[in-house]
Parts: structure tokens; sequence; C-alpha cells
């Protein structure tokens, strides 16, 4: 198995009774300050609150009852976590969750809202992995990784379908990076939805791992380091995302963590809606100007707006 346009077109249509056609907003004073046009895809409006429900809700229901049966298990930090729990919610079967202990409260109430068994954990990815393999062992749940499957990519795939059969002459497409599912989807759903256009992903300079092996030709593991973007904190990218990003991704940039807070600000003031930091990290490398947006036209994917409103980190400047 691997991923092409097909599956992103097929999983679209199974995964379309379970998910939002979420809008595309435009801003004439974002467009003026950055010199070209911007179209954000507002997955901060999906279904959990992010893109996730797309790839999650794609490998729990392409799952067979027999692979179904003891239910399914992942390991993240919160937007993955709830779309699994809210697929298998869904499916009517259990969602056995793993997520680091220092995971943010607002995303571990939206796991607990959808019924998911969390086991907490060091914030490791071995060790999370390691958990992971360990509940499964112990439960005979199916594992639904959240980057590196290629049913996760080709769900994660169907926004970028959206959104350029909404604006389909786009000349660049944007994305936040981690371990690479989202990004690989977006670039297979580009590439073959319009062959031409250019596809970037856009990484925290403090999780730069992908922005690193893109650079080095091979995978890299960095140490973990603190940043806002938590849905972006990965050391390595996946065994089968990497071949793939090589393949169909035109660049990778990284952000400031200043970048991503003054982003968030200016779509709230802006759009009037709440992206999380990992959400915002694309259009930060607009504003930061890590990639040039004169005289092009942009789509941006907000990819999540799970947000602790009691601690906006703008309010802390």
């Amino acid at each position: 198995m691997s991923l092409d346009i097909a599956a992103i077109r097929a999983s679209a249509v199974r995964i379309a009774p379970y998910v939002k056609r979420t809008p595309v907003l435009t801003s004439d004073a974002l467009d003026d300050a950055c010199g070209g046009r911007l179209f954000f895809k507002c997955e901060n409006l999906q279904a959990a609150g992010a893109f996730k429900a797309r790839g999650a809700g794609n490998a729990v229901f392409s799952l067979t009852d027999a692979e179904a049966a003891h239910g399914v298990v992942t390991h993240s930090s919160g937007n993955h976590a709830a779309a699994v729990a809210r697929a298998a919610g869904l499916r009517g079967v259990p969602a056995f969750i793993v997520m680091p202990h220092n995971a943010p409260q607002s995303k571990v109430r939206n796991v607990e809202r959808y019924g998911g068994r969390i086991t907490y954990c060091e914030p490791s990815l071995t060790v999370r992995e390691q958990t992971c393999a360990r509940l499964a062992a112990e439960t005979g749940a199916a594992l639904v990784h959240p980057f590196d499957d290629y049913r996760v990519m080709a769900g994660a795939g169907t926004a970028t379908l959206e959104l350029l059969e909404e604006v389909p002459d786009l000349d660049l497409v944007l994305c936040p990076v981690g371990g690479g599912g989202l990004l690989c989807g977006t670039a297979v759903a580009a590439k073959g939805a319009k062959p031409g256009v250019r596809v970037v992903g856009v990484e925290p300079e403090q999780a730069s791992d992908v922005a690193q092996s893109f650079r080095a030709g091979r995978r890299i593991s960095i140490a973990a380091t603190p940043t806002i973007a938590d849905g972006l904190r990965t050391n390595c990218t996946g065994e089968k995302n990497f071949p793939l990003i090589r393949e169909h991704v035109d660049d990778v940039v990284t952000v400031s963590e200043d970048a991503i807070v003054a982003a968030m600000r200016a779509l709230w003031e802006n759009l009037k809606v709440v992206v999380e930091p990992s959400g915002a990290v694309p259009f930060a490398g607009v504003r930061e100007g890590r990639v040039d947006a004169r005289g092009k036209k942009i789509g941006v994917i907000l990819t999540g707006g799970n947000v602790d409103l009691d601690s906006l980190l703008w309010m802390k400047k």
C-alpha cells in the first residue's frame, strides 16, 4: 500500500458522512500586508476542532469488522487523539489513547469528551510508541498511527482536494508539518489534482526535524525541544512519510515562536477565528517572510482551533 490521488479521493467518499466541508476564508487586510492573495482552509472549524478528523476517520472506517473488534489505539498530544476517540465512538468500538502528561488540558478534555480511554506517559516519542505497543498487545486494539499511516495521510489530503475545488488556480499550498502525515496528504492531493502547484511545509524552528531531513536527503532525529506548537513536537518524520515528502514537496521552511504567536493574533483580528499555535504555523511563514507571497495565490491550511482560552499566548506579551 502507498499513497496516490485515487486513495485520497476514495477516502473523501468514505469519510463524507463524518466530517465537515470547512469554509475557505479571505482577508483583504492580510492580502495587502503580504502582497499576495491568501485563501485560508479553516480546518480549525472541523469536527473535533482539527483536520485530524479526516485521517482518523478514514483509518478507523477502513478497518474490517474483525480488525476493529477490539478497538483502536494511538498516541498523540491531543488533536489526533480526540479524532481517533471520536471516530471509534462513531464506529462503536473503544479507543485507547496514549498522551504525554504535559498535553494541553483543552486537548485532554476533548479526548475525554469523545470517550477516549487515556493512558499518560512521559513526553517522549519513544516512550509514547512503547506505551502504545504495550496497550495494543494487551487489548488487541488496531493501531492508528498519528502520521506514519497511509490511511491517515489519505484522509488528511481530502482538505486540499476541497480547497482546490473551491480555488482551482492556486500557485502554492502551505501546511504545517510535524510527523509529516498532513504534508504527504497535502502534497499528493495537490500535485494529483493540479500538476504544477507548489507545496511547502512550515515547521517551528524549535522542532525542525523535517526541514533538516529534507535538506540532508535522509531522516534526521533531533532532541525534543519545547515549542508552543505542541501538535508539531516530533523529533523524526515517519518512515513512510519521508519518501513521499522527498518526491512531492517543494520546500520545508521554519518559523520562530514569536512569529507563531503573532500569526495567531493576526488571524483572530482579521478572520475572527481562533487558531491554535500549530495551525497558525503556515501563516507565520508568510508573515515572517519565510514564504514569498508576492503576486501569488496561496492556500493556507489552518489545521486546528483547540486553544486554551484561559491562556491566550498573546496576552502574555
